[in-house]
């Protein structure tokens, strides 16, 4: 009897078990269908039907098919059916925040427990373009992260309303509280930066890293792919900063002024630089710690430099140069020459310029423009892709839907299909 009971135990044991591990089983399986479900939603393959381009196949670089992707930009079906979203088409779309960022595909979750402990800064500087900035913040959007965007005073009224309709639908994406009217190559181009700075800073918010971008540029990275190259920074800064030519001296060495909304030289000297550190030359771009924005905002002698600054020309490709090598700035480095670190090894940005574009098997550092220039600056074309992916940095610099609305499509969807599975090699 003792033996039958305990045998109808272990019986109701093997089907209690078993009923727990079909259970299990069930919601595995829903909740993974679920997820792939969702994530299949969050695709971006959908969102430009009327250009046909195969994107994997111009990711991989297929000539022919890059060639193809040309010539239908040219016909009279993709002019007739092609439509860029307005100023008005934004306002409208925020109404309902939830359904914007369904729409839109936003990413409202992190993907990752890595991501969500490593928050991301950014100052974005704009001026017009809604639907180019629209498409940035998207492509770069966590809910973890911060954005501080820059409104440049000169922007239509329209195009200001757009973006505070958008910023209205995030908690952590905000317009500055202080505008610049930004004249090409003055102090408001580096005064928009550190307003943004500013606010970003004030903010009671964990940010690891700062980087800015305008409304040309666009990721060549996921956001799990940055926090793990940041990471890998082990609090240092990544930026261009080399020894200034000398031909760029003059940019500093004279008084400017700024004249009918434009920057002019005078034959006025400016007092030297008051600094120990000599200046260095660079970019815009910059990928700096936390650590590195309090201390510019808050030490009286980088204070004095940037006051200095603000009668030269284009002061933003020196000053964020010669901050990365003073002693006891957070993340910088020597003044030594063996510091010096050029735009091609900086995370920051890729950029082509016209003049060094050429045959890589001979030497040059990047092959020609696939797009067209502007300022000697390449504006990407879909051939570039291939290329830029390949390379460290986190942001190619410039795209233009109206250049090649192929190369942003078909690099939109990549980043997106490589976030949502992380564990392809693409």
């Amino acid at each position: 009897m003792l033996t039958r009971k305990l045998r109808h135990c272990k019986v109701k044991r093997v089907n209690f078990l078993f009923l727990v591990a079909l259970a299990v089983a069930t919601f595995t399986f829903i909740t993974s269908r679920s997820k792939y479900a969702f994530f299949t939603n969050l695709e971006l393959t959908e969102d430009n039907p009327i250009i046909s381009a195969n994107c994997t196949k111009i990711i991989k670089g297929d000539v022919e098919e890059i060639q193809n992707a040309k010539l239908e930009l040219l016909t009279v079906k993709y002019k007739s059916q092609q439509h860029q979203l307005t100023d008005e088409d934004y306002i409208n779309m925020t109404n309902d925040c939830e359904a914007f960022t369904r729409d839109r595909k936003y990413l409202l979750y992190p993907l990752s427990k890595e991501e969500r402990e490593f928050p991301i800064a950014y100052s974005i500087v704009v001026y017009h373009r809604i639907d180019m900035l629209e498409r940035l913040l998207r492509s770069i959007y966590t809910p973890q992260n911060y954005y501080c965007i820059h409104v440049d005073k000169k922007s239509s009224t329209s195009f200001l309303n757009a973006v505070k309709a958008i910023t209205s639908c995030f908690e952590n994406v905000f317009i500055a509280s202080q505008l610049e009217n930004v004249v090409y190559a003055s102090w408001a181009r580096v005064q928009a930066d550190l307003n943004c700075m500013t606010d970003l800073h004030n903010k009671n918010a964990k940010w690891k890293y700062l980087i800015n971008l305008c409304g040309m540029d666009f990721p060549i990275k996921t956001n799990r792919e940055m926090v793990e190259m940041l990471k890998g920074l082990k609090s240092q800064n990544s930026l261009e900063t080399e020894k200034m030519p000398p031909h760029k001296e003059v940019r500093w060495r004279k008084h400017y002024e700024i004249v009918d909304n434009a920057i002019r030289k005078t034959e006025e000297d400016k007092t030297p630089p008051p600094l120990e550190t000599p200046v260095f030359s660079g970019s815009a771009y910059f990928v700096v710690t936390r650590a590195f924005v309090s201390y510019i905002l808050e030490n009286e002698k980088i204070q004095r430099f940037l006051e200095w600054s603000k009668d030269t020309y284009s002061p933003d490709e020196f000053i964020w140069a010669t901050l990365q090598r003073i002693p006891g700035v957070p993340g910088s480095v020597p003044a030594n020459s063996k510091y010096d670190v050029s735009d091609m090894n900086a995370y920051a940005r890729f950029v082509k310029w016209a003049y060094l574009e050429g045959d890589v098997a001979k030497g040059a550092p990047y092959p020609p423009c696939a797009g067209n220039h502007v300022r000697s600056v390449c504006v990407f074309g879909a051939g570039d892709l291939e290329f830029m992916l390949q390379k460290h940095h986190l942001f190619g610099n410039k795209f233009d839907i109206d250049v090649d609305p192929t190369a942003i499509k078909c690099l939109e969807e990549h980043l997106r299909h490589k976030a949502l599975n992380p564990e392809l090699q693409i």
